[in-house]
Parts: C-alpha cells; sequence; structure tokens
C-alpha cells in the first residue's frame, strides 16, 4: 500500500477539522478566493478547488484573502500558548536559579495552576522537571570539562554537594564518578535478534531501555553501544531480559501496538522536549520538521528541530521515522532511509 502523500493528508485534516492541524497549513479555496484555518467552521469545500499553504503569506501571494471567520492572518490559541512556553523556557535555561512558579506563571500572564497545567502540556515536563533536565545537561558537559567533580556541580547549577548527590541516580542514572569514568562500574544488559528491519539491538539500565538500534550489522550495533559507555560492564540479558527484547521486536513489527516499558532517556532539556512531542504523533500521521519546531512553539529552530531528532536514542519507539520533509520527501533517518519508508507504509497499512 502507498503512503499517502501530504497533501492527502492535510484534506484528510480538513475534512475532520484536526486541531493539532492548525497552525501546520493553510487551505485556500478557489471559488471563493479565501483561505481558511484547517478547523475553519465553513462549509467543507470540494477538494478540487482546494489549495494547500504552507503559511498565510504564500496564500495571500497567490490571491487569496483571510477567512473572516477562523482568522488564518493571526496567531491560533495554540500558538500564542506554545509561544508563552517558550519564553518560560528561555526563562529557566537563562537563570542561575530556577524562577518559582508565580514568577513563572506571571510573566506568562497566567494563573499558577494554569501555567503549570499548560507547561506539562505542551513540554511533557513539569517546569521543576525541566530544569533538572537542564542541569542533567549540564552536569554530563562539566563532568567531561571540570577538574573535580565537586566543581562540576557547581557550575552546573546545583547549590551543594548533597542536593546533587541526592539527585545524582535520577541525573546522570549512575553515581557521577562512574559517568566520568565513561561508566566504569555500571551494568548494561543487551541483546541481539532479527526483525523485519534487520538486526536490532535492546539494551537497559537498571532504570529502563537506553538503546533500541537497527541496522544491517549486529557488531556495529553492539560497537556503538560500547562507544557510549567504553568502559560500562555490557551483560548479555538474562531470560527476562530475552522476553523484553520480544516485546520490543513485536512493537516494531507492529507500532500501533505501543510500548508498555520503562525508558532511561539521558538528553539536554531540549532533547526531551522533542522527543516528548514526537511521542505525541500517532502511529500513520506524519509531521514535518517545521510544523514539529511549530507545536514546540519555536518556528524559526526547525534545524535544532531536526539535530534533536535525530540524536533519538530509541528506534520507533520515539517515532522520529514519522518525521518527513514539508514536501512529503523521506530522508535523515538515523536507521536509514528505506527502514524509514518501510515504518512509515506499515503503519499506514494498520492506521
Amino acid at each position: 500500500m502507498s503512503h499517502p502523500s501530504i497533501d492527502d493528508q492535510r484534506w484528510d485534516a480538513v475534512r475532520q477539522r484536526q486541531a493539532l492541524a492548525n497552525g501546520a497549513f493553510f487551505y485556500g479555496v478557489r471559488t471563493t478566493g479565501v483561505y481558511c484555518r484547517p478547523t475553519c467552521a465553513a462549509r467543507t469545500p470540494r477538494r478540487e478547488n482546494v489549495r494547500f499553504f504552507s503559511e498565510p503569506a504564500a496564500a495571500e501571494r497567490a490571491g487569496f484573502r483571510a477567512c473572516k471567520r477562523c482568522r488564518p492572518d493571526a496567531l491560533a490559541p495554540s500558538q500564542l500558548q506554545a509561544e508563552r512556553i517558550a519564553r518560560a523556557c528561555r526563562s529557566i535555561e537563562q537563570a542561575e536559579e530556577l524562577p518559582s512558579l508565580a514568577q513563572l506563571a506571571s510573566a506568562a500572564g497566567l494563573s499558577r495552576f494554569h501555567f503549570h497545567r499548560l507547561f506539562k502540556r505542551v513540554t511533557g515536563l513539569t517546569p521543576k522537571a525541566y530544569a533538572a533536565a537542564l542541569r542533567a545537561r549540564r552536569m554530563r558537559e562539566r563532568l567531561g570539562s571540570s577538574g573535580s567533580v565537586t566543581a562540576a556541580i557547581y557550575e552546573a547549577g546545583f547549590n551543594s554537594n548533597a542536593r546533587f548527590y541526592a539527585q545524582s541516580r535520577d541525573t546522570l542514572g549512575m553515581m557521577p564518578s562512574t559517568w566520568r569514568a565513561g561508566g566504569a562500574g555500571a551494568v548494561i544488559r543487551f541483546a541481539l535478534a532479527h526483525c523485519s528491519l534487520g538486526s536490532i539491538l535492546v539494551a537497559a539500565t537498571e532504570r529502563g531501555v537506553c538503546a533500541i538500534a537497527l541496522g544491517e550489522d549486529p557488531d556495529a550495533l553492539l560497537r556503538e553501544l560500547q562507544d557510549r559507555f567504553p568502559r560500562a560492564e555490557l551483560r548479555g540479558g538474562d531470560a527476562a531480559f530475552e522476553r523484553m527484547i520480544a516485546t520490543v521486536v513485536g512493537f516494531v513489527e507492529a507500532p500501533a501496538l505501543g510500548l508498555d516499558l520503562p525508558f532511561d532517556l539521558r538528553g539536554s532539556a531540549f532533547q526531551l522536549r522533542v522527543w516528548q512531542a514526537l511521542r505525541a504523533v500517532p502511529a500513520g500521521s506524519t509531521v514535518s520538521y517545521a510544523e514539529l519546531a511549530r507545536r514546540l512553539g519555536i518556528p524559526k529552530s526547525t534545524r535544532a528541530v531536526a539535530r534533536a531528532v535525530a540524536s533519538n536514542p530509541l528506534a520507533v519507539a520515539i517515532p522520529c521515522h514519522r518525521v518527513i520533509h514539508s514536501d512529503g520527501t523521506l530522508s535523515g533517518y538515523r536507521w536509514g532511509v528505506e527502514r524509514k519508508r518501510a515504518l512509515l507504509a506499515r503503519e499506514a497499512g494498520n492506521a
């Protein structure tokens, strides 16, 4: 079954008035000369009279005028909310001390309750968890460059050794001295198997799955894992772990079933935001890099979003294969474009 074109997907979004499509594209109606949002309450036009545009300016250059009903030339409420949260994220990233919830909410012009709920819905994290992820990234960077663990702790924004060590397992997945030593003493279980997409490697720490990788050469997949933690103890999985990899292989064969396993994700606060947004893209759907950036409230950061997508450590579980170019073409998949095409075709057939 061929994968539906980007315009076919857009037309489905118009017919269903999908709220998630707002801001992702606009459509013009030749018979009226008006362009609208996908959710416009006006009567659904005939398909042959519809043209799609990536932004209002493109529709206006083509001679269409803005609909007075859905106001496509103004920011949608969801975009305004995303921009507020994006500003809050920048405030957290630039502050030496985490601003209080009241301060962040006040700057966004929202109540503390509404701000907290909106922040979590947009980023997938609470403001406190977002700040913790940011400190974790800084800590990993400092551990590799600072003269001592203590110096790294303070440079990363922790006010005391005790505060950091109380959170070190959550921050690094292991003790800081172990991380600094390239994972020395840490135990990472792994297993290799075969699936319809080739070889698959699954690895996990005591906290959850930390790697799912696809490829042709199982030895190359294992070397990549070793490069991430050159001094960790890699152990072949026991019977229980073998059952877990069977679950992962089953998920790769049928992604729509979902994967109910704990993850051990290590990334920057920005990467975690992007990965969380990817997990919200349902099987059978796709999203462009530009659209993903708009959903995150950072429309000018498409390249940064693309880099975060490319750094995804969990193939299929974090569905970066569902990200395509705005023109519908496929490229840039860490585990091979043909695997990306196969996954999308499989999902489209089961959607």
